[in-house]
């Protein structure tokens, strides 16, 4: 078992560069502590078969290919069949962004048509931001770096906060002041993004 350690080590560690994912983030995914990461990586440690198995999953090869250190065939099939996986996923991405705004181009025309004397159909365009930042915060939680989703609830967060100070001003209501709510929010946030995660075992393996 133990001239398996290296092997593994550097099956995890490669495939968890390729995937562009820190220890800290294979951790949380894991539901381990980044310690358990850093022990396997460095063959300290190995993971148990549970482990090994959810680590195959998640990366789309299998659990002989992380204890083989001869696999360039699979290897190349493993990297087509990721980058293509990639490629779809951003592609659904941004099919779903552009229904978004799909839907406020009909809404947006469908006003213009009925009524035409409608003056504030432009709206339709305005909230489809946020909606869009919606959108993209959920695919981005299941598909791509989650970090990234502190820049998406911020942009989600201001984006919102136009929205609604436009339609009170366009309800003739001025609440130019309801912009300072952003501040403490941003600053939530930050503070949020800088939190790990509690979920992770506290064991080393």
């Amino acid at each position: 078992m133990g001239d398996l350690k290296p092997i593994i080590a550097n099956n995890i560690t490669e495939l968890r560069k390729r995937n562009n994912l820190t220890q800290i983030e294979l951790a949380e995914k894991l539901n381990y502590s980044d310690k358990a990461v850093s022990k396997w990586e460095r063959a300290e440690s190995i993971p148990d078969i549970t482990v090994l198995k959810e680590i195959a999953d998640m990366f789309s090869v299998t659990v002989d290919y992380l204890i083989n250190e001869e696999h360039e065939k699979e290897e190349e099939e493993t990297r087509h069949y990721t980058g293509r996986r990639l490629r779809n996923r951003m592609l659904i991405t941004a099919i779903s962004i552009t229904l978004v705004w799909f839907v406020a181009t009909f809404v947006y025309t469908n006003i213009d048509v009925i009524t035409a004397n409608q003056q504030n159909h432009w709206l339709a365009f305005l909230f489809a931001v946020p909606v869009s930042m919606i959108v993209w915060l959920i695919f981005n939680t299941l598909w791509f770096n989650r970090r990234r989703n502190f820049l998406i609830i911020s942009l989600l967060m201001w984006s919102a906060l136009i929205c609604f100070f436009v339609l009170m001003f366009v309800l003739g209501f001025n609440l130019r002041p309801f912009f300072l709510l952003g501040i403490p929010g941003q600053v939530i946030i930050l503070l949020w993004s800088g939190l790990r995660s509690k979920k992770r075992k506290k064991k080393d393996i």
